[in-house]
């Protein structure tokens, strides 16, 4: 092999004026970058961190992936270490190009299955839990009681029920009634008691809070499996402690009238169900500097076949889209898709200003560490993991995702809040890309 593929520097796009390092390269070592190109390192460099191949000077864009990730703050050699003390994110000027490089669909695929379970309303299930949909905090202690007791003595004899989950949160009162947050809570609850991973639900309450059950139930269209027996006309079962006179009195209750819902939960086979029917959320967190090119391209690729195949593939954290957007918005099958996330990336922005902070101060200790240095350079490998394929819609957090294909939420760049929301949105698999290591599983979706 030629000693550009031993080389411990890689360059990953002939308009880059970085490398990046494979493995740990030592100060003063010659490494080749092609047949014609070579830099000597002139300090240490750890694993996937960034050297200058060129010299660079104050001012003057850094490109990695062809694309700007930043800014020189002084004059950089060739050699030299490039990182949070030479290089500072600054402002881009981008151009979106709406819709000007749509890709062609992918040649369709067809006749592949899982085994999954089909629901009464027809949609496809990977998983089979009972819940205890909480309102509000003052009810998420109940929730995990009653789960917890119903996972120690009734489970072992439902062998098809894949446990039973407390969905709780934080919020729920102190909100505006009717408004905004109000509206994403419900939002975010009913699709998670709507989801095909939920083979039946009952909804807790405090009794007295702002997000009422029947709200939630009204507001969302939530009804229940069918032949379960009350209540009626398969309205979910919605239940307040106040009402019932305390938490102890409703462990007690909730847990028997769930126990009556465990066989019919039970009583569920797997069948084969096309790819089609898969709707993917793709999540990173932890990312060092290999990240954008090892696990996220390669999950990329992933999310293209399942593409191909008919499914859907979400790409959520909108802050961690920041700085590469225009690349999608070229993807974006009509202007006005590609203006939807232009108009969530602006809300960041404003956002984030009214706390007197910038979106730059995402990447974490742990990213940087990694090699990891500005926002744009942590969202062109973050990107990686929606693929090749025309971007189809932009929904707002939570929102069900009835769309075919490559997909983008607006959700948080923080890994259980963008999961939850894509989990919310109806995605029934998830698959998660970690540099550095980090560890976020959300029931009930594998």
């Amino acid at each position: 092999m030629s000693a550009v593929a031993h080389s411990p520097l890689l360059k990953l796009h002939p308009e880059d004026n970085i490398a990046i390092a494979r493995n740990s390269v030592g100060e003063n070592q010659e490494c080749e970058l092609s047949e014609t190109e070579s830099v000597t390192t002139r300090e240490d460099i750890d694993l996937g961190h960034k050297v200058a191949i060129k010299q660079i000077n104050k001012g003057e864009a850094v490109r990695k992936f062809g694309q700007v990730i930043g800014f020189a703050t002084c004059n950089i050699q060739p050699g030299d270490w490039i990182h949070s003390h030479n290089l500072a994110a600054g402002e881009l000027s981008l151009d979106y190009a709406y819709s000007t490089d749509v890709p062609a669909p992918p040649e369709p695929i067809t006749g592949r299955t899982f085994m999954g379970y089909r629901r009464p309303n027809g949609k496809a299930g990977t998983r089979n839990y009972l819940a205890i949909v909480s309102t509000v905090n003052c009810s998420a202690t109940a929730s995990k009681y009653i789960a917890r007791e119903l996972a120690q003595t009734s489970l072992k004899d439902f062998p098809n029920i894949d446990g039973i989950i407390p969905l709780v949160h934080k919020g729920g009162c102190a909100m505006q009634y009717d408004g905004e947050d109000h509206h994403q809570l419900m939002r975010t609850l009913g699709g998670f008691a709507k989801h095909p991973n939920i083979g039946a639900y009952v909804i807790l309450g405090l009794g007295c809070e702002t997000g009422q059950g029947a709200f939630l139930s009204d507001s969302e269209g939530l009804v229940q499996l069918p032949n379960l027996k009350e209540p009626p006309a398969n309205a979910p079962l919605v239940l307040n402690i106040q009402d019932i006179g305390g938490i102890a009195k409703t462990v007690k209750q909730v847990s028997a009238l769930l126990k009556e819902y465990l066989p019919q939960v039970n009583d569920v086979t797997r069948v084969p169900i096309p790819v089609s029917e898969l709707i993917l959320g793709t999540e990173c967190g932890g990312s060092d500097g290999n990240s954008g090119v090892t696990a996220n391209p390669a999950l990329g690729i992933a999310s293209d076949l399942l593409v191909a195949h008919g499914a859907t593939s979400i790409l959520g954290e909108t802050s961690e889209i920041y700085g590469g957007e225009h690349l999608l918005t070229r993807r974006a099958v009509t202007p006005e898709v590609g203006k939807k996330l232009i108009e969530r990336i602006r809300w960041w922005e404003e956002y984030t200003g009214k706390f007197g902070v910038v979106i730059d101060n995402n990447p974490s200790p742990g990213n940087k560490r990694g090699g990891l240095t500005t926002i744009y350079e942590k969202s062109l490998g973050a990107i990686a993991k929606g693929g090749s394929t025309a971007l189809r819609e932009v929904y707002r957090f939570a929102e069900p995702v009835t769309e075919k294909g490559f997909v983008i939420m607006d959700t948080p760049g923080y890994d259980p809040a963008s999961v939850t929301g894509m989990v919310a949105g109806g995605a029934n698999v998830v698959a998660f890309t970690t540099g550095r290591g980090s560890c976020y599983g959300c029931k009930p979706v594998p």
